[in-house]
């Protein structure tokens, strides 16, 4: 049991410290030994977590987008609603501007690493097109329960998406621009206004 939590803890250092190496010297500047350095762990501490460099990366971004999962769900669950879900979930914006605080080149490696390759390509958009399910899927329940019009759930949950996407970016590329979650949150009750049955 001890030699388990040792394990997750090296595991967690090692993505720590390959986030701050990342952000600040990019994935083709970041070597592993770097990495291995900055976690004070072995060359076979690091390939016994992650067999390579790619992995590591592509994990950064999974253990980002967890809790984001997480939390969207519990949102959904706890809602009586479909429109009360998507306001609560628009609620959640400022916990996830918090959390990409200062992620900024982190999040620009990103994508500028999956527009060079394939494979973190594929890995970098799989959570947008996730996200559209699972809003269309949300947009579609709200129909079935008469509280949202009739209407295009694809579309709208498109809309979402890009809206939340716009929003993270600005508020990474300029934090104190405004109050990010407020503006999510003021741009979530239009949207949901305009989607509400009128009876």
């Amino acid at each position: 049991m001890a030699s388990q939590k040792r394990g997750e803890q090296t595991h967690s250092r090692i993505l720590d410290a390959a986030a701050e190496c990342f952000a600040r010297s990019g994935y083709d500047g970041t070597s592993v030994s770097e990495v291995c350095a900055h976690a004070g762990v072995t060359k076979g501490a690091f390939y016994h977590h992650f067999p390579s460099k790619q992995v590591l990366f592509l994990e950064l971004l999974d253990r980002w987008l967890g809790g984001l999962d997480a939390q969207l769900a519990l949102a959904r669950i706890d809602a009586k609603t479909v429109p009360q879900a998507l306001l609560d979930m628009a609620g959640l914006a400022g916990q996830i501007f918090e959390l990409a605080s200062g992620q900024l080149p982190l999040f620009l490696e990103f994508w500028s690493k999956a527009a060079r390759d394939p494979e973190v390509w594929a890995a970098t958009i799989a959570p947008y097109r996730r996200y559209r399910t699972f809003f269309a899927n949300l947009i579609e329940a709200g129909m079935a329960e008469g509280t949202l019009q009739q209407t295009d759930p694809d579309v709208v949950a498109q809309v979402i998406v890009s809206l939340s996407a716009g929003l993270v970016l600005q508020g990474l590329l300029d934090p104190d621009g405004a109050d990010w979650g407020e503006v999510a949150q003021q741009g979530m009750r239009m949207l949901v206004e305009g989607l509400k049955r009128r009876n």
